[in-house]
This record gives structure tokens, sequence and C-alpha cells, in this order.
């Protein structure tokens, strides 16, 4: 698998220290040291593949670690915070995702057999990469060779990469996303609902009945697909949010704390700094100064 990764390295070197898109739908890249603060986000679905270097991802209570001899697949949107590393010989970080459109997977899905049941699971986890697999990401990246084949070739390579994760222990988790009677879409729906309500009261009872579940088996669900309970997701997603709002300047946390719902900012100061590991004045503080020491991003 080694001269695939060489070649996988080659074709994903222009990538910068950001989320670097690729020009092929979906495909994204980035390079080098990552900004702690970034690393720290909702995550939306999509499968990573490490190609140099190596990242831990932190979500609840689990770290996974993953490198070039793994991938890793996030079926549901995920608070997480992260930290990427180098490799042993000092080479930068390099990786490249695909963002997984549930219509793409249901698509490809039709054309599969249906599997045995599986019982329900996490909606992240780290597995072993393939040849087969990286095979269909090189085939993927060389598009960016050869723009004018987008169109008619990264629908086919990206079926391709689907259906290598399908074939693997992966497969759960893809197909749940893309099947709306699974306890996993139904997850979901509460997911996108917290998203977008972040600042209003959350009530597990209205939640249970978005997934159509009653509110016991709800948290039980929810739990074990994001590792957190439905209230510990909402605080995850108000501070993040409310991060952002800090790095944006001219605002005070007070204020910013009543925006995201908090109704005590004694209380989301406390939280902040728990989660951030410093209070929201002097977290921002230390982002403002990274990043006029860093001066314009590639």
């Amino acid at each position: 698998m080694e001269q695939q990764l060489t070649e996988l390295r080659a074709l994903a070197a222009r990538a910068g220290n950001r989320k670097t898109e690729t020009g092929i739908p979906r495909v994204a890249m980035v390079q080098g040291q990552v900004p702690e603060h970034e690393l720290a986000a909702c995550y939306d679905p999509m499968v990573n593949l490490i190609l140099q270097g190596s990242k831990s991802m932190t979500v609840g209570d689990q770290t996974l670690h993953y490198d070039p001899a793994t991938y890793f697949v996030m079926s549901v949107d995920l608070p997480a915070v992260g930290a990427v590393h180098p490799s042993a010989s000092g080479t930068p970080y390099l990786a490249v995702s695909l963002t997984l459109d549930p219509q793409v997977v249901a698509t490809l899905l039709t054309d599969l057999p249906s599997p045995a049941a599986q019982a329900p699971m996490a909606g992240f986890s780290v597995a072993a990469v393939t040849p087969e697999l990286l095979d269909a990401w090189v085939r993927m990246l060389r598009l960016m060779e050869r723009p004018g084949d987008i169109p008619a070739l990264a629908p086919a390579y990206e079926r391709e990469i689907l259906y290598r994760v399908l074939q693997g222990p992966h497969a759960a988790l893809l197909r749940d996303i893309a099947t709306p009677s699974t306890a996993l879409a139904r997850i979901n729906l509460a997911i996108r609902w917290i998203r977008q309500h972040f600042a209003e009261p959350l009530r597990v009872e209205a939640l249970a009945a978005i997934a159509a579940m009653s509110p016991s088996a709800f948290h039980r669900h929810f739990k074990s697909a994001t590792a957190l309970s439905p209230v510990q997701f909402q605080k995850r997603i108000r501070l993040l949010q409310a991060r952002l709002l800090l790095v944006s300047g001219g605002v005070k946390a007070s204020d910013v704390a009543f925006d995201v719902g908090y109704e005590s900012a004694t209380q989301f100061s406390r939280e902040y700094a728990r989660f951030f590991g410093a209070p929201p004045a002097k977290d921002a503080a230390q982002i403002f100064r990274y990043l006029q020491q860093a001066g314009p991003r590639e």
C-alpha cells in the first residue's frame, strides 16, 4: 500500500493548513499544523483518510487515534476536539476527506444485497485501510489533474470509495445514515434540530418525538451514537458557537453567553473554561495572538 500512499501524498501536496477544496464535489484536503481552535468544531458526516502523520479525535469521553494505516468514518454531526501530529520523521500531517451525502449512499445501496441485521453502533469509528480503498482514492484525486473529467468520473469514484467502506467494518454506519427507518437516521433528525435551535431550551421528550422513540430509548440511542447525552451535546454546540462569536471580535463574553442560550454568564464561563481550557476572554485573546503571529494563511 506504500506505493498508493506515496501517489496520494503527491496528489494532495498542494493542500494548505486549512480545509482546501479540490474542485471535486465533497472532496477536500488539509496539510500541516492545523490550529487547535479550528479542530474544535461540529463535524459533518464524512470519511477521513490520513495520508501522513496522525490525528486524534475526542468525542465525549472517547478519544480515537488514526494514522496512514487507518481511516475514520463519522455518520452523524458531532461536536469534537481534535489534534494533528507530524510523522515520526517530521513530515507534516496530510489528509483527505469525503463529506457523506445520504442520497448518494442510498442510491448505491439499491444496487447491493440487503445485509443481515446488526446491533446499533456508535456514529463514529476507526478501521484499517485496505488496498482497494486506497485505489479508489487514487483515482479520485487524479481528477485534480484532469478537471474536465470530474463531472463524468467523480460520481463513479465516489461510489467506489463508498462501496469499499461498505465492504468493511463501517458498513452499518453508512447504511444507517441512508436508511430513514434506522435508529441512527432518526437520531440524526434530532441532532439536526439541536444544531439549528441550540439557543432554545431543550426538552428530551420533544426530541424523542422527532426521532419517533420513547424518551428512554431516545436517550440510550443518542448516547450510543454521539458518546454524549442530549444536554451535553447541546452544551458543546453552544460553546463552539460562542467561541466563533468571541473570535469574530467586538462582543463581550456575557453577551455571547445569552446569545447562545445560557441564562447565567457565570455558568457559561465555568463550562467554557472546562471545555476549552481557559475562560472566554482569555481563550479569545490567545486565538487572536495566534492569528496575528501566524500572519496570512495559505
